[in-house]
């Protein structure tokens, strides 16, 4: 193991991280007992507090297992925007002795169908602005298998007047939804019912966050108590959290990282998190100043935008004391600027779906720019080759490979993937990440290339072959391969290379299939940029070369960039 980095480890931390041996649950138990009254959430000037999440969350598991019999194990999928009903909900599936099956709220119906036929959930808790999109599934037919779904209204929690203005889709009334199956979520907290023994354990199933591979079909990552806890005490420790932090959550809770960040480290320190359902940058600024906002997690579209924003000077910034994040490397002058306004740097990390969260962090004292950062608590992390699997120098580039706690125990119900995806080194298992990195003389990971086809937008991960699958539902599309190229804005944007197909070339338009993609997909999936050409570049095998179109649309932009120079 490359113990290089130990020299800029943390002061104070330790390089090895015991861990609870409990169940996540375990967490709200000890906080509310510890801290009844302290705010946990707050939402638009609304409260709840430790106490009062505990007793929700567990009627919550009570109708879950009374009324939707689910039992230790099953899948439920969490599908809504960040809110005090998707913390509720998240951990009454787990004190339900259930597993959670966070769902991008951006996903429309045919991508759910997956998760519901993959996990096998019978039961879904979604918001009434996106009941539509799961309305569909309910029932026993062929495409269906839900049969139970929890409908909550955001602005249930919406019980003080706030000088915050939250989106229209968060102060919409309740709508009456009466369907067999459906149940208000006011109903399911007036019932009352009270759930049975907590029996999950550290080694049960936890949470499944969903991932795509180059198959384009998402696969879903196991990850037991155990390694949620690695990653949620680890962060906490990493950067010294406390019950009096105070925590901007904007990342979307359904992503690892906001999921671990925003919430789950947030619990088990007694901190208090401020949600925001989507990113705004006044509303940001505004969360600050009134809440004093001590942390706050970001990708670098969010900074970006935050730090353009011509009101800044207004807001009192005084209390943010850590600024962190990942998905993609953060921009030098952004970070500049940044540091200029506030004092801090901008501390990024690294990690996968596949290790609910970090892998790598910077030393919050000592961050490298466009840097991934060190291994943390008890992780060997190596650079291979990726043919050979034989370890490669520091300083040249091959893929990183992982082995520690926070690793998943593998992809649900695929066994071929799950193969693919680790290789044995030293006796132990590695999981391959399929990115491209090196490590610098002082044990600090880059990032260089990506092995695997994933494209960063925005820090959401696209998947061309996912895409590409969708696309191809289009009558007048006979061939398309999906690229990413760069963007000024989201870092990475999505293009598609089209064929049309026969009696389609003349008539079919770029905004067409702009247009039509955005009704298929999520918003952050679909193409924006599309190019028609006449045929597509295959191997002798017959696959597309992707990479090679990839490579020469980036040289024509490099190219019409040093011409505009």
């Amino acid at each position: 193991m490359n113990t290089l980095h130990h020299a800029y480890w943390p002061a104070g931390v330790p390089h090895h991280l015991s861990l609870p041996q409990t169940s996540l649950f375990y967490n709200a138990e000890v906080t509310a007992t510890r801290f009844p009254d302290k705010p946990f959430i707050i939402f638009y000037d609304t409260p709840l507090s430790f106490a009062q999440f505990r007793d929700e969350a567990e009627r919550i598991a009570g109708f879950l297992q009374q009324e939707c019999e689910v039992k230790a194990g099953d899948r439920v999928l969490l599908y809504m925007q960040n809110s005090p009903q998707w913390v509720l909900s998240y951990y009454g599936i787990l004190r339900a002795n259930a597993v959670v099956v966070p769902v991008n709220p951006m996903n429309l119906t045919d991508e759910v169908r997956h998760y519901v036929e993959d996990s096998g959930a019978t039961t879904a808790i979604v918001p009434q602005d996106l009941y539509p999109q799961i309305e569909p599934l309910l029932g026993e037919a062929a495409g269906q298998g839900l049969k139970h779904a929890i409908v909550a209204t955001y602005s249930d929690y919406l019980k003080r007047p706030s000088s915050i203005t939250p989106p229209e889709f968060v102060v919409a009334p309740k709508r009456l939804i009466e369907r067999a199956g459906v149940t208000a979520w006011s109903t399911v907290l007036e019932r009352r019912l009270a759930p049975g023994p907590l029996t999950a354990g550290p080694d049960d199933l936890c949470v499944m966050p969903y991932t795509s591979g180059t198959t384009g079909r998402p696969k879903g990552c196991m990850h037991t108590h155990r390694s949620v806890m690695s990653t949620l005490v680890g962060c906490s420790v990493w950067f010294a959290g406390s019950q009096d932090s105070t925590h901007l959550s904007v990342l979307p809770m359904f992503h690892v990282t906001g999921m671990q960040g925003g919430m789950n480290g947030p619990l088990y320190a007694g901190a208090t998190i401020v949600i925001l359902p989507r990113w705004d940058r006044d509303a940001a600024a505004q969360c600050m100043q009134r809440y004093g906002i001590t942390s706050w997690q970001s990708i670098s579209t969010m900074m970006v935008d935050f730090l353009s924003n011509p009101k800044l000077a207004e807001y009192d910034l005084s209390r943010l004391t850590g600024t962190r994040g990942g998905g993609a490397a953060m921009p030098a002058a952004i970070a500049r600027k940044l540091k200029d306004l506030t004092g801090l740097d901008y501390v990024e990390g690294y990690g996968m779906s596949e290790t609910i969260a970090a892998t790598h962090i910077n030393p919050p004292q000592r961050p490298k720019p466009q840097c991934l950062g060190i291994p943390v608590f008890d992780l060997d992390a190596r650079v291979i080759d990726p043919a050979s699997l034989q370890e490669l120098p520091r300083g040249e580039t091959g893929e990183i490979v992982v082995n520690g706690p926070q690793v998943m125990q593998g992809y649900w119900r695929n066994p071929k993937g799950t193969a693919e995806a680790f290789v044995e080194l030293d006796g132990k298992r590695f999981l391959r990440t399929g990115d491209l990195g090196h490590i610098d003389e002082d044990g600090y990971f880059f990032m260089t290339d990506r092995l695997k086809r994933m494209i960063n937008a925005s820090g959401y991960k696209v998947w061309p072959a996912e895409v590409e699958a969708l696309m191809y539902r289009h009558p007048g599309i006979h061939e398309v391969c999906v690229i990413g190229v760069q963007d000024e804005r989201r870092g990475e944007t999505v293009k598609a290379l089209v064929v049309p197909a026969t009696g389609y070339a003349d008539t079919l338009t770029e905004s067409e299939v702009i247009a039509w993609a955005h009704e298929q997909m999520a918003p952050y999936k679909a193409p924006r940029l599309v190019e028609f050409v006449t045929s597509l570049p295959k191997s002798g095998s017959g696959k597309i070369l992707w990479r090679k179109l990839q490579e020469e649309d980036a040289a024509r932009a490099a190219a019409a960039a040093g011409k505009k120079a």
